[in-house]
C-alpha cells in the first residue's frame, strides 16, 4: 500500500514513517545521474535535472521523483521518472521482504500482455550500493488520485464528481481486474509467484491455502519482537477452519486492489501502481481487497459523522459487474472481505508497532487498540457486519 506524489498515506503511516529515512535530493541526483551512464548507451548523455522526495512517500517503498534527459535515436529528451527504493532495515519496514525486481518483472508482463495501464518500467536495479536499496524506476504518470488523508469520501475530487463519473470510476476499476484476471496460465507468465512445484498449474483453492500460510508467517514475523493481537490470531485460525474449495485455474492477482493505488483521468485509470502484493491466487482475492478497503474509508466516515460515498463499491454492485464483464459469479465473499480485514488488520498492527518503535506513539494495554478497524473486523468475525452495512444503508 505505496504512493507516488498524491499525498496520501493514512495518518497512521505519517507516524510510522521515520524521517532518517530520507536522503538529500542533491546526493541523489548526483548518484542516478551516475548510475544513468551505467544503464543508457555512452552516447546518451544522461543529465537528471531535478530531484523530489515527495512528503507523501508510501509506507512499504521510499520513493524519489526525478526528471532526466538523454539522447535517444539522435533526439535530446526530457523523461518524467519515479525510483521506488526498498527501505532499509533500520527504518523497522511493513514488509519482510521487498523483492522489486519481482514487481517490475509482474508490472512488465502485465503491461505486455492487457490493456491495463502499467507506467513504463526502465530498469531493475538490484545493487543497493546507488540509492542505499535495491529499486526500479518507472514512467511517472500525472492525474487524480483518491486521497487517504483526508480520505477520499470525507470530501474529495471524487466525492464531488457527480453520480454518473464515479460511477464510471467503479467500472473501470473492477475492469482493470477483469483483464488482469484473464491473463492465461499466469504461473508461467509470472513464475516469480508460483505457490506449487514444478510447471503445475495451481488451483485456486491451492494458491488460496498457499497465500493464508503465508500471511501467517507475516504475522509471526511482524510480532517476533513485539506484543501479539489475539484477534487477528482469532481472525487467521477463522480463515484457516473456513477455506472455501476453488478448482478452478488461480488467476495473476493485482494484491494491494484498491483504487487508491490508481492514478486516474477523467474518471478513468491511467497508471495502476503498487504491486508488491502481486500474488496467484482466486479473483474473489482482489475483489474482496477492492471491496473492504473501500469499507474501511466508509466506517471512518460513519464515525466521523459524515455520509461518506455508500454508493460507491457496493459488494453487490461490484459482484454483479464482475460477473456481467465476465461470465464469473464471484463466490465467498463473506470469506474473502473478512479475510482482507484480517490482511489490513496484519499490515496496521506492524505500522503502529513502528510509530511505537520510533517514540511516535504509544503501545496501548490492548495490544487489539492498534487495529483501527478493530470493530469492524469483530462484528465481521460474529457474522453481524454486513447486516449492518445493509441497514445503515437503508436507513
Amino acid at each position: 500500500m505505496t504512493s507516488e506524489s498524491r499525498g496520501a498515506d493514512p495518518d497512521f503511516a505519517e507516524l510510522a514513517r521515520p524521517g532518517e529515512s530520507r536522503s538529500d535530493p542533491a546526493v541523489l541526483r548526483a548518484r542516478l545521474e551516475r548510475w544513468l551512464v551505467t544503464v543508457l548507451d555512452a552516447e546518451s548523455q544522461p543529465e537528471v535535472t531535478s530531484t523530489e522526495i515527495p512528503a507523501g512517500t508510501g509506507m512499504s517503498n521510499e520513493t524519489v521523483l526525478f526528471d532526466a534527459v538523454w539522447t535517444e535515436d539522435g533526439c535530446r529528451s526530457e523523461h518524467l521518472l519515479v525510483a521506488r527504493i526498498a527501505p532499509a532495515v533500520v527504518g523497522v519496514p511493513i514488509f519482510p521482504t521487498y523483492n522489486l525486481d519481482q514487481q517490475f518483472h509482474v508490472m512488465r508482463a502485465v503491461a505486455e500482455r492487457t490493456s491495463v495501464p502499467i507506467p513504463r518500467v526502465y530498469w531493475s536495479e538490484s545493487s543497493p550500493e546507488v540509492l542505499g536499496g535495491e529499486f526500479f524506476v518507472m514512467e511517472r504518470v500525472k492525474g487524480d488520485v483518491p486521497p487517504d488523508v483526508m480520505p477520499y469520501n470525507f470530501g474529495s475530487w471524487l466525492s464531488e464528481g457527480t453520480v454518473e463519473e464515479r460511477s464510471r470510476l467503479q467500472l473501470s476499476s473492477i475492469q482493470v481486474l477483469v483483464d488482469l484476471h484473464a491473463i492465461a496460465e499466469p504461473h508461467r507468465v509470472c513464475p516469480s509467484l508460483r505457490c506449487t512445484d514444478g510447471d503445475d498449474e495451481p488451483t485456486g483453492e491451492t494458491a488460496l491455502r498457499a497465500h493464508v500460510a503465508g500471511q501467517r508467517r507475516y504475522y509471526e514475523w511482524a510480532t517476533a519482537d513485539g506484543p501479539r493481537s489475539p484477534l487477528i490470531e482469532r481472525g487467521l485460525d477463522w480463515i484457516e477452519a473456513n477455506l472455501p474449495t476453488d478448482d478452478r485455474p488461480a488467476v495473476l492477482c493485482w494484491g494491494d486492489s484498491r483504487i487508491g493505488n490508481v492514478i486516474y483521468q477523467d474518471f478513468e485509470p491511467a497508471a495502476v501502481l503498487d504491486w508488491e502484493m502481486a500474488t496467484l491466487g482466486p479473483r474473489e482475492l482482489d475483489l474482496g481487497w477492492m471491496i473492504n478497503l473501500h469499507r474501511f474509508f466508509e466506517d471512518l466516515a460513519t464515525m466521523a459523522g459524515l455520509p461518506g460515498l455508500p454508493d460507491l463499491l457496493r459488494r453487490e454492485d461490484v459482484a454483479d459487474t464482475y460477473r456481467e464483464l465476465t461470465g464469473h459469479r464471484p463466490a465467498d465473499l463473506d470469506f474473502y472481505t473478512l479475510y482482507a480485514a484480517v490482511r489490513h488488520a496484519v499490515i496496521m498492527f506492524r505500522v503502529q508497532r513502528r510509530a511505537v518503535a520510533f517514540g511516535q506513539a504509544q503501545l496501548p494495554e490492548n495490544p487489539d487498540d492498534m487495529i483501527m478497524h478493530r470493530a469492524s473486523l469483530e462484528a465481521m468475525l460474529d457474522g453481524t457486519y454486513w447486516a449492518g452495512v445493509t441497514a445503515g444503508a437503508a436507513s
